[in-house]
């Protein structure tokens, strides 16, 4: 579903006019609400990224990330500096661990990082050279608009996509309380969202090969045990 076909059908379910200006004002929430709540929720493989153009500065155990991650995966280090040939994947500690055992020392080649802020991390032990940083998390593609017709949530989540839209688009209809038109609409959307959620989490993690035994196949009730 694209964009133009997107704003169509959530203007028919409300229902509204595609050009009421109550509903053009209020739908890039809509889009943001549906949008961020399936990407925390489902923790789509499609979000995923790697970035190795971020580099350690010698001598300082801070480093920013080359990007925007929401959540951060792994981070490595790779050898010998100012090359990409080997990777050497650091281990998460806290950062009062981090302070305790390597608050200073002798530069040598980062084994730890910790967590700063959510753009930062600081590494030990110090860096000894201009390392190449590997970072590899989840990021915030794009939201459907105009401008960007198309997502993966619009494309291959449309359903639940709907759904999650519409548990907002209540609100702009005021139907949220025993004294509105319709108060069982948002729960009847939610409802409805939370059967796609079921299926659509099921196939993600069919991808991760999380599923049947640690496999892509889907589960079943019948083959117990799982095979390995």
């Amino acid at each position: 579903m694209n964009y133009t076909d997107y704003v169509a059908t959530i203007a028919n379910l409300i229902p509204t006019t595609t050009t009421d200006v109550n509903f053009v004002q209020i739908l890039p929430s809509i889009i943001n609400d549906a949008e961020q709540r399936i990407y925390r929720e489902l923790d789509l493989l499609t979000t995923v990224t790697r970035d190795e153009t971020g580099v350690l500065t010698p001598n300082s155990r801070l480093f920013v990330l080359p990007q925007h991650f929401v959540v951060t995966s792994s981070i490595s280090v790779y050898t010998p500096a100012g090359t990409n040939t080997t990777a050497n994947q650091l281990v998460p500690v806290s950062q009062e661990w981090m302070d305790a055992v390597w608050g200073g020392g002798t530069p040598a080649l980062p084994q730890y990082y910790a967590m700063l802020t959510d753009q930062q991390i600081l590494v030990a032990p110090f860096p000894d050279a201009a390392y190449k940083v590997e970072v590899t998390g989840t990021i915030r593609p794009a939201p459907l608009s105009a401008s960007n017709s198309t997502t993966y949530i619009s494309l291959y989540l449309v359903d639940l996509f709907i759904s999650a839209s519409m548990v907002f688009a209540s609100g702009f209809m005021k139907n949220f309380g025993a004294a509105t038109d319709d108060p069982q609409m948002p729960a009847s959307w939610e409802s409805h969202y939370q059967r796609e959620f079921t299926s659509a989490n099921t196939e993600e993690n069919r991808k991760k090969y999380a599923a049947q035994g640690w496999t892509s196949k889907n589960p079943s009730s019948i083959s117990t045990p799982p095979r390995t």
